[in-house]
């Protein structure tokens, strides 16, 4: 409350997924500082959210650079004297998203294309999947929300449509539960990658700790699991 009370800007993800801050933010005197990066970039619908729009735009590089020119233009317009400067920083990341997404293509497409199906453990990779033309086959917590619930149903649907597509790989985030997965991986016989980085980005030093590095690392997890 102290912080958003003596900061300039808040800025929010939008799309439900941080609206628990809302409360807070109020409280705080802080509704007119919020700019919410996502506005304006192009969504992908999602079931069982509270916006029925995906908020996992990060996972697209695109959508990353769009969400960094509003961030560039909020801190300028409350921070004329650098207003230069932010726009700058903006432009200068755009660049390294461009390579990361020509890098990001190439390791996609070293997959076969047979093998190029992904059962994730919640459907947070979808703006990833469309972009680098991967095809979802099914999550094993229904809807792009981690407070999903799965049924006896869901997982035998999912169980099937592994076998049926014959399906390699379940990848699960390493920031959720893989319980789960891991039983439908064991029951199917499909190995289980359970590190993506989906909510989160990696450790200092660990290569993922940017938006830039923890989408290569992805790819190249995901690249490596589907050969």
């Amino acid at each position: 409350l102290k912080a958003i009370k003596a900061s300039s800007v808040v800025f929010a993800n939008g799309l439900g997924l941080d609206s628990f801050l809302a409360k807070a933010i109020n409280s705080a005197g802080g509704k007119d500082k919020v700019v919410t990066v996502t506005d304006g970039v192009k969504l992908r619908s999602a079931q069982g959210t509270e916006s029925e729009n995906d908020p996992h735009v990060w996972h697209n590089p695109e959508n990353v650079k769009g969400m960094i020119d509003n961030i560039a233009n909020a801190l300028g317009k409350r921070d004329g004297a650098n207003a230069a400067i932010y726009k700058a920083n903006a432009t200068a990341y755009t660049i390294v998203l461009d390579d990361t997404d020509r890098q990001i293509r190439s390791i996609i497409d070293s997959i076969p294309q047979a093998n190029r199906k992904m059962v994730t453990n919640h459907d947070a990779f979808g703006y990833f999947i469309d972009r680098y033309g991967l095809t979802f086959v099914g999550a094993v917590i229904p809807g792009s929300s981690t407070q999903g619930e799965t049924s006896p149903k869901d997982i035998a649907n999912l169980t099937s449509l592994i076998r049926q597509e014959g399906v390699k790989v379940i990848f699960s985030e390493n920031t959720v539960d893989p319980k789960v997965a891991r039983e439908i991986a064991k029951d199917t016989g499909v190995r289980i990658i359970d590190d993506l980085y989906g909510d989160s980005l990696g450790e200092p030093g660990s290569g993922a700790e940017t938006i830039h590095g923890m989408l290569l690392a992805n790819a190249k997890r995901i690249s490596e699991a589907l050969k």
